[in-house]
């Protein structure tokens, strides 16, 4: 007897729980990536469309997305920390392997899936020692770019490596890591203070910085105001609070170091030109910083030169905006280079995913450092140079957001205008 109508199994519905569940997945590894909700949304949308639901809906907020893929039809909710946090720069090219196969439906939902629970347990390129030497060429690189003492530049290599031997330590405990920012900084600012008080080295906030810059919230900050330039409020909002935090937790350890060991002086960064190690640093420190991000963050095989020619260019573009517009605008200009230059460097075979290159980006244009050091003055009252440093932090944010903001619009009209002659080519912008 054959089986009646009721008997029969309905595929439909396991496709459309699968498709879900993929953006649900999908979602998640690009907002673990740093990726900005707007263009999250515009991304899994356009996946949507590849697999037959052009009326899905899709809302990204900071800790949840929803999905839903036709109006009327009930939608999903999963948390957005599937991936458990942020990713490596290697992880983050291959989240982007797997989108570029979903924007052509070149993969089926499952083996989606499965590529992305495989990226979130991937090994770092690099054994534990590179990764903490790595830390050490960052925070030098990062040094570099703020002119210091040679002094200045040996403890930071020194206490870059301690605080990588903080994050890779504290890296398996979450409680841990909320802590981290207070602790690094307070043991890092109390060991220069020391060194200082005893004369070996002069006790310099701009040094101690740059063991910091990991902690640093520059990219967090500089998305918070494209967001909220996108009228993604609540997600805009959410990241500019929780940059803003870490920066007071930065600050706070500095302070408690500075009134421990009693050094009164701490408040005045040391940054006449006398003692500068020379015009030069800041060019050989944007390609420290390459090679730093590389070895720490895991970046992709065979993209070094490209995560070099990336910075190379934002930094030429910011040089360039300040001698030509001045101080806030450089940042502006920097930042549009740099993006353009990253979304075309995304377009040769060997290229890496414009975010992989353009992130470490930041911590050359973002007013990372600028905003720590304003924040540590304004606290310890030093109120005309902290206020100082706080304005012109927030006004360099502001240009180099809008700068990533325009960067983008800019590529499309270079890829549309120079794809038609083969220059440039395109799949789909």
């Amino acid at each position: 007897m054959s089986p009646g109508p009721a008997t029969v199994p309905s595929v439909q519905p396991m496709k459309s729980v699968e498709l879900q569940e993929f953006l649900q997945y999908l979602g998640s590894a690009l907002t673990s990536a740093g990726e900005a909700v707007n263009q999250i949304e515009e991304r899994l949308l356009r996946v949507a469309r590849a697999y037959g639901a052009p009326q899905a809906r899709v809302s990204v907020l900071p800790t949840y997305l929803v999905v839903a893929l036709d109006p009327g039809e009930p939608a999903t909710m999963e948390p957005t920390r599937l991936l458990n946090g942020g990713l490596r720069l290697d992880q983050t090219a291959a989240v982007y392997d797997v989108l570029k196969a979903a924007e052509r439906a070149g993969i089926t939902p499952a083996e989606g899936i499965g590529r992305l629970r495989a990226i979130a347990v991937m090994p770092a390129r690099f054994p534990l020692p590179v990764q903490i030497l790595g830390f050490a060429v960052l925070t030098a690189g990062i040094c570099l770019i703020l002119q210091p003492t040679w002094s200045d530049l040996l403890l930071a290599g020194i206490f870059g490596a301690l605080v990588g031997v903080f994050k890779t330590v504290g890296a398996r405990w979450a409680s841990v890591q909320m802590i981290m920012p207070v602790t690094a900084s307070f043991a890092v600012a109390a060991s220069t203070f020391l060194l200082a008080d005893s004369g070996w080295a002069d006790a310099d906030l701009r040094a101690m910085v740059a063991p910091l810059a990991t902690f640093l919230p520059g990219a967090m900050l500089t998305m918070a105001v494209v967001e909220l330039s996108a009228a993604e409020m609540v997600t805009g909002a959410s990241r500019l609070v929780a940059g803003i935090l870490q920066l007071m937790l930065l600050a706070f350890g500095i302070i408690g170091a500075a009134q421990v060991v009693d050094l009164p002086r701490y408040a005045v960064p040391v940054s006449a030109p006398e003692n500068s190690i020379g015009g030069w640093a800041p060019w050989l420190g944007a390609g420290v910083v390459g090679l730093g991000c590389y070895l720490v963050y895991s970046g992709p095989p065979r993209t070094l030169g490209w995560l070099c020619l990336v910075l190379y260019a934002g930094w030429t573009g910011q040089y360039l905006g300040g001698i030509l517009l001045g101080g806030y605008l450089s940042g502006f200009v920097g930042a549009l280079v740099l993006t353009v230059v990253a979304y075309i460097v995304e377009r040769f075979p060997s290229g890496p995913p414009a975010l992989v290159s353009f992130l470490p980006g930041f911590w050359l244009l973002v007013p990372g450092a600028l905003s720590l050091i304003g924040l540590t003055e304004y606290l310890a009252r030093s109120s005309d140079i902290g206020s100082q440093d706080l304005l012109g932090a927030a006004g360099s944010m502001v240009a180099v957001a809008l700068g990533v903001l325009c960067g983008h619009p800019i590529f499309r009209a270079l890829a549309r205008t120079f794809g038609r002659t083969g220059i440039l080519r395109t799949e789909r912008t």
